[in-house]
């Protein structure tokens, strides 16, 4: 069995939303708890969060995921990135997840894991109707290109370079891949 770490990344700082995302509730929930309890339940090897906010970060620790603050977050998503690749090198394979789509479910990340583990170095990314989207699980040989990027540069960059080793995974249902970037986006 491929031993599979998570890294949650919860440092954007809502810019187009008008403020923090992370701590907007839906159905109650905050964003940044929803995505954590949603990675927490799919039995993943390590988890990690990366983000500058105290408050996620302890609701973090406290539900499992090693603590990383990323004062970098300004810089762009690879600031996560890198620093979460730093803590996950003695992984097999590592899956980078993101807080602003609600209804994502703990049954697609499985999904996700078990295409992972099935495959020999796959590139697995959660998508509807043949479109990638989030999350994504990248094998350990790609870290390193991840560990390069720069600015607001994510993950789609080094799926470019590998376009073959790309497998989508069906998620339990669309609604899953959609992501908040503006209040409305709730409604």
């Amino acid at each position: 069995m491929k031993r599979i770490g998570a890294v949650l990344l919860a440092s954007g700082l809502g810019r187009r939303f008008g403020s923090n995302k992370l701590l907007t509730a839906v159905e109650g929930i905050p964003l940044y708890r929803r995505a954590m309890t949603t990675l927490a339940g799919a039995d993943l090897d390590r988890l990690a969060v990366c983000s500058p906010y105290p408050e996620v970060l302890e609701a973090g620790e406290a539900l499992g995921f090693l603590p990383l603050y990323n004062p970098h977050g300004a810089e762009g998503i690879s600031a996560s990135i890198r620093l979460g690749v730093s803590r996950m090198r003695d992984m097999d394979g590592v899956l980078f997840s993101v807080c602003d789509q609600p209804f994502l479910t703990t049954n697609s990340i499985i999904r996700l894991k078990d295409a992972f583990q099935e495959s020999e170095d796959a590139i697995c990314a959660l998508s509807w109707g043949g479109k990638r989207g989030n999350p994504v699980l990248f094998p350990a040989d790609l870290l390193d290109e991840l560990a390069a990027l720069t600015g607001d540069t994510g993950g789609g960059a080094v799926i470019k370079r590998h376009p073959s080793r790309l497998v989508l995974v069906e998620a339990v249902s669309p609604r899953e891949l959609a992501d908040v970037d503006k209040p409305e986006d709730l409604g």
